[in-house]
């Protein structure tokens, strides 16, 4: 089987169309690469071929480099990661650059063959760093497609030649939302960027590549960068109009990444050292940075979570074997609410049948008038046509009535997070819905197995917790109970990615996986805030971990109503174990004093009228003063990381995570867990179990037992061994 077939027109122009066998997206690998250079090679050894088009055979062009094999250059030279990874990239360069110049006379610049990507739908990463070395660049006008290069998303940059060719061909600051934020555009805007040349209709994509080629003169083959006299948009980095540039561009990326993130320094480093030689030595140094990235533990740590881990969930690594196909056909979502709202409009996106119940029709119409609501907003950004509303609001039934569950093969019940609510439901659902229906409970706290006893078959429950609000976020957890069965854990996760959303399996307890660990981290924030740590030093030391949001501001975003709500619930279920009365001094005072959040415009920060946020609210001082002697900033990002990572911990020795992929996975996608770091786990890895025993030891003995090193970590601290060296798995999915 080959990834790219070659084939000669008698016009004299030969097409080289890439498809990967039994993918729906193409991919590169190097086997691809060869294929790929000897195909190019055939067309410029051949006179009787004036030009070639680089084409694909499915409806987009490619989704970039396969990360499995470019990780797998590590090993291509025994003892010498770093040269088997440059020796990779450097095989990419010298074949793009190949087509680039086009077998023209290197003096003259003449006599060279057009190549032309024609470029039927989404091109990323390597997929449209291989057009960029083409000689024009043309677009089916496809609403669907994207382009870009994405690859700092997944602590990487585009290493092909994108961090070289796209500040030469439009300059540094209008590369840099292409570069370093992975902006992925549609074909008008990658027009108006000036990084294609055409947007044509479909079905004359390839007429036009042709059309091209047979108008093509010796001049319309040299790059920018290859003509006498070239200079770089906006300016090379000394001179007077480049050097604030390149000043401006440093400022943004420290401002954006807070200096975590190694791929994004190494980005600017490319390009800055790149733009003070020559294009060849560029590329080289590109690739030098490229190695240097890839060999940094950070980089390592993304690539497994967000793309070998997330892939590998996604794909049912942890599906239970033997478990015939539990696609969802007709769901009931009972609640209407904003999450069941959103549960509901994201399932009849996917195609499936939704019917959406409340207590009375204003309610479950209104549950889909929010879903009317997301399909307005996609119209104004032109990505959701009047005709795909109408075709999605056509899949959701608002209804009072329970017997419209009939037919429903899954239930997700989604009322206030009430155990005789949801039980009343519970049993409502159960008196209509098929013997063999699946029934889901979505809650953040509740626990699963208690849930269940409402139900007429525990073996059939299971939880199901979505993140809000439901459509924007990635991630959903999938909760064990004590007597779930594999079909429904199979039905869970066959509707997760149906919904194209990623899950996490874990068992039943408190707080299940996702909140036991984040609700820590917002409590250690809070707790410093009684305990006279200034408001500003610790979110900045949040930011500078490389968490989105500070746990201040994440209460704010949450609710404080929210957490004081969750804290008296705890507090009446743990009795003397609960031990957290100076985070709930600060909350339960702000709840007296109706400081909810961002919600009533008040909360631990201040709010204008229209609910921007204007800073720190200043009574915090006046309520909690500020001690004259502040802890080390190391000290406070300590203790908001570790807070985090031993509950992560904890939660793998009591078997509520079965596999570190989905804590890591899980951690990332759920609430931001320092996504340079690939996770709790991996960041763990990245210090050493010593060093992470010897943090802890430290936080326990200055600030508090909470901070105590598992006995697993200890273990591990003795053996000198890896979370992933002694948990990682196989991806049975990929295998």
């Amino acid at each position: 089987m080959t990834d790219f077939q070659y084939k000669k027109g008698d016009d004299g122009i030969a097409t080289i169309t890439w498809d990967c066998p039994e993918k729906s997206m193409n991919v590169m690998t190097f086997d691809g690469l060869a294929e790929l250079d000897r195909h190019v090679d055939a067309a410029l050894a051949d006179d009787g071929v004036k030009g070639v088009i680089i084409t694909s055979g499915k409806k987009d062009f490619a989704g970039g480099m396969d990360l499995n094999v470019l990780a797998g250059l590590r090993d291509q030279v025994k003892g010498n990661p770093a040269e088997g990874i440059f020796n990779g990239i450097m095989q990419m360069h010298t074949l793009l650059r190949k087509i680039e110049l086009g077998g023209m006379d290197p003096k003259t610049q003449k006599g060279g063959k057009p190549f032309v990507a024609a470029l039927p739908g989404t091109a990323a990463g390597i997929g449209f760093e291989l057009p960029l070395a083409c000689h024009r660049i043309i677009v089916a006008d496809n609403p669907k497609a994207k382009l870009g290069l994405p690859e700092i998303l997944v602590g990487l940059f585009p290493g092909a030649g994108g961090a070289t060719r796209v500040p030469r061909k439009i300059g540094l600051m209008a590369a840099a939302p292409i570069l370093m934020e992975g902006k992925m555009l549609a074909p008008a805007k990658m027009k108006a960027a000036g990084l294609i040349d055409d947007v044509v209709p479909a079905d004359t994509l390839i007429a036009a590549a042709k059309e091209w080629i047979n108008a093509a003169k010796d001049a319309d083959l040299v790059k920018p960068w290859d003509a006498k006299g070239y200079k770089m948009p906006g300016g090379a980095p000394y001179t007077p109009s480049g050097l604030p540039m390149f000043v401006g561009a440093s400022v943004m990326i420290l401002a954006k990444t807070q200096g975590v993130y190694p791929a994004a320094k190494a980005l600017l480093a490319a390009i800055y050292e790149g733009a003070l030689v020559p294009f060849e030595t560029a590329l080289k140094i590109e690739a030098r940075w490229f190695t240097k990235v890839m060999n940094t533990p950070s980089t390592a740590a993304m690539i497994r979570s967000l793309f070998v881990n997330k892939q590998a969930l996604e794909k049912g690594a942890v599906r239970p074997d033997g478990v015939a196909d539990q696609s969802v056909r007709k769901v009931g979502v009972l609640g209407a609410g904003m999450m069941g709202a959103g549960i509901g409009y994201v399932s009849a996106l996917a195609g499936i049948e939704v019917v959406l119940i409340d207590a009375t029709q204003d309610a479950a119409d209104r549950g889909k008038a929010h879903a009317a609501g997301i399909l307005d907003e996609g119209i104004k950004r032109k990505k959701v046509t009047d005709a795909k509303k109408a075709e999605v609001l056509a899949r959701i039934t608002a209804a009072t009535d329970y017997a419209k569950l009939a037919g429903c093969d899954l239930i997700v019940e989604a009322v206030f997070e009430d155990p005789g609510v949801k039980a009343e439901v519970t049993k409502k659902a159960d008196a209509v819905i098929p013997a063999e229906c699946i029934f889901a409970t979505n809650t953040s706290t509740l626990p699963i197995t208690s849930l269940a006893s409402a139900s007429a078959r525990p073996e059939q429950f299971i939880g199901i917790h979505f993140f809000s609000p439901v459509h924007k976020m990635n991630l959903v957890e999938i909760i064990k109970g004590a007597k779930t069965g594999n079909r429904a854990v199979a039905k869970a996760l066959d509707f997760v990615r149906q919904i194209r959303k990623t899950p996490i399996v874990v068992n039943d307890a408190r707080f299940f996986y996702a909140n036991r660990c984040i609700i820590p981290y917002v409590n250690e924030g809070v707790m410093m805030v009684q305990q006279g740590v200034a408001p500003a030093l610790i979110e900045n030391a949040a930011k500078l971990v490389g968490m989105p949001l500070g746990p201040l501001q994440l209460s704010d975003e949450t609710s404080i109503d929210l957490g004081v709500k969750i804290a008296k619930a705890t507090k009446a279920a743990l009795g003397n174990d609960y031990k957290n009365d100076e985070a709930d001094e600060v909350l339960f005072k702000l709840f007296d004093e109706g400081r909810y959040g961002r919600k009533t415009n008040g909360g631990f920060y201040a709010y204008d009228d229209k609910g921007k946020r204007t800073g720190l609210w200043s009574g915090l001082a006046a309520n909690w003063p500020q001690k004259a002697e502040q802890p080390s900033l190391e000290d406070v990002k300590m203790r908001l990381m570790m807070s985090q990572s031993l509950e992560a911990v904890r939660a793998l020795e009591d078997g509520v995570l079965e596999d570190i992929r989905e804590g890591d996975v899980g951690a990332v996608l759920g609430w931001g867990f320092a996504p340079w770091s690939g996770g709790p786990f991996s960041w763990l890895d990245i210090l050493g179990a010593k060093q992470a025993v010897a943090i802890a030891d430290h936080l326990s003995k200055t600030y508090g037992e909470r901070f105590a090193a598992p006995a697993l970590l200890r273990e591990m601290a003795k053996k000198s061994e890896t979370f992933y060296g002694r948990f990682g798995k196989q991806d049975k999915a990929a295998a």
